[in-house]
């Protein structure tokens, strides 16, 4: 009598509308639920450096600089912790002040002047070295060094160039035949005189950006345009700038956000002087914090908090102005 041996059935379990259907071993189910729990712990690893970074160095001074503004610190209780809670005493401190007026004034000029500039000679700058000629990446890498260079550098050259009595800059209007003029220490020309210097220093920040905008425009869109008739004007205005809006966008947002905290390069060419003709908000609340015999830390960093509310609210706003585009 011989016997059979009956092997295994491996063909395919079929459903009811006769689809094949695989069954999946235990091994094979386990494996399936893991693979995303892991997936998620490495996620969660490289994400918690940067979590730590923020909180120790962005969300922890924010709330300290909130604490400052809400209690009456002095001297003792900054060190010893026991400040009463004052609410918004240090903000009516502020706005009462005399000199909240025209530091307002001086930021908003000393803000909008210098993104335009900034942005219009970096443009002009980007488009220009677009044509790769011959040594154009020479030049441009040598507009970088006002940007490469520290910021206490810049603003100590700038104080000699401006001087009134052996600054270079009089000695050229000097040889020119137009008076000397008190850069520095004239409340006229003060603020004039910090917005030059940071336009300078801000510009090759500009160009950098704006110049890889501009490459990643295609060529051939330039020469459609030139076969269809289009100049050089009518080419940058409807091919050049509206291409290059998103990245125009957030080289504005990032100039204003470091425009508006500008403090060294104030606080080195003028501390904010002739009497306060060039004070801003960031030089305002460095001087109240740290700048006087009995420091006056809650209304420095109240105004401190108008800064980063500034910068907060138009963050916001580019971020809406973004999703509008994309939306449509």
């Amino acid at each position: 009598m011989n016997r059979t041996t009956q092997l295994p059935d491996h063909r395919p379990v079929r459903d009811r509308n006769g689809a094949a259907a695989t069954a999946a071993s235990p091994r094979a189910r386990t494996a399936t639920r893991r693979r995303p729990r892991s997936q998620q712990w490495a996620a969660w690893a490289f994400l918690a450096p940067v979590t730590v970074y923020l909180a120790l160095f962005y969300a922890y001074p924010l709330y300290r600089n909130v604490d400052l503004s809400l209690r009456n610190y002095t001297v003792r209780s900054f060190v010893q912790g026991n400040a009463p809670f004052t609410g918004s005493q240090n903000y009516r401190t502020v706005f009462d002040d005399p000199t909240f007026g025209p530091a307002l004034m001086h930021t908003v000029v000393f803000t909008a002047v210098c993104l335009f500039f900034q942005y219009a000679i970096g443009l002009a700058l980007a488009v220009f070295f677009n044509q790769h000629f011959r040594l154009s990446a020479t030049l441009r890498a040598l507009f970088l060094v006002p940007w490469l260079l520290p910021l206490i550098v810049s603003a100590s050259t700038w104080s000699w160039m401006l001087n009134s009595d052996s600054g270079v800059v009089n000695a050229a209007l000097h040889a020119f035949g137009i008076d000397p003029v008190n850069w520095l220490t004239s409340p006229s020309w003060s603020l004039t005189s910090v917005i030059i210097a940071n336009i300078w220093i801000g510009v090759p920040f500009n160009l950098v950006v704006l110049h890889s905008g501009l490459q990643s425009i295609p060529r051939s869109l330039y020469e459609a345009a030139a076969l269809d008739g289009a100049g050089a004007w009518r080419r940058f205005r409807h091919i050049t700038f509206p291409l290059l809006r998103p990245v125009s966008a957030i080289t504005l947002l990032l100039g204003l956000v470091y425009t508006l905290k500008v403090f060294d390069i104030i606080w080195i060419m003028t501390k904010g002087g002739p009497a306060d003709s060039s004070t801003t908000f960031a030089t305002w609340s460095y001087r109240l914090g740290f700048g006087n015999l009995l420091p006056a830390f809650g209304p420095g960093a109240a105004v401190g908090n108008l800064l980063v509310v500034a910068a907060v609210v138009f963050g916001l706003v580019y971020l809406r102005v973004q999703r509008k585009q994309y939306a449509s």
